[in-house]
């Protein structure tokens, strides 16, 4: 098990799906250059959904070279809201997090989320009695190449079929809140 920085993205495709992918600290450097230098000249980031079938497989490819340590936490609806299972997945992450030492956490950022996301993170860690010592950010999927790597696993994961198998060498725990 690795200590290290947790990276998040959402897939709203069929259940909820919160994909969290873990790397050690001292991988974030050589990470990051390795998916900026996926980018296509004049391309902000990497996003699944806006990419050929050729360039996905290739992204995936580079995923699995980095060995993420990824959880999916899977919300069905049960007659719940999109926002409560996203709340409840946060909630479980920040636990798990916890759990297993790591340190950091950044959320890729929607502005309608943040304000929300704060408060669930503020609770979850207080009830985790992890307040000191996890730290937590949104950011935007331009200034940070590690989202990449949920926002691939979060596009493959639903789609199953040679897609998902792309992601079978990824040590992958799904959690179904």
């Amino acid at each position: 098990m690795i200590r290290g920085q947790a990276f998040v993205d959402e897939s709203k495709v069929k259940d909820y799906l919160l994909v969290s992918a873990v790397l050690a600290e001292e991988e974030l450097a050589a990470a990051r250059k390795l998916l900026r230098d996926l980018l296509l000249p004049g391309q902000p980031r990497l996003h699944m959904k806006q990419e050929s079938d050729p360039r996905r497989r290739k992204i995936l490819s580079a995923i699995n070279e980095l060995t993420p340590e990824v959880t999916l936490y899977r919300a069905p609806s049960l007659g719940r809201t999109e926002l409560s299972r996203r709340a409840i997945c946060l909630q479980r992450l920040v636990t798990d997090l916890h759990r297993h030492g790591h340190r950091a956490l950044c959320i890729e950022l929607d502005e309608t989320l943040r304000r929300r996301d704060n408060q669930t993170l503020i609770e979850a860690t207080k009830a985790a009695d992890s307040r000191d010592w996890l730290t937590y950010r949104h950011e935007q999927a331009r200034r940070e190449p590690l989202l990449s790597i949920p926002d691939a696993l979060a596009w493959a994961w639903p789609k199953g079929g040679d897609w998902r198998r792309r992601c079978d060498s990824l040590a992958v725990v799904v959690v179904d809140v």
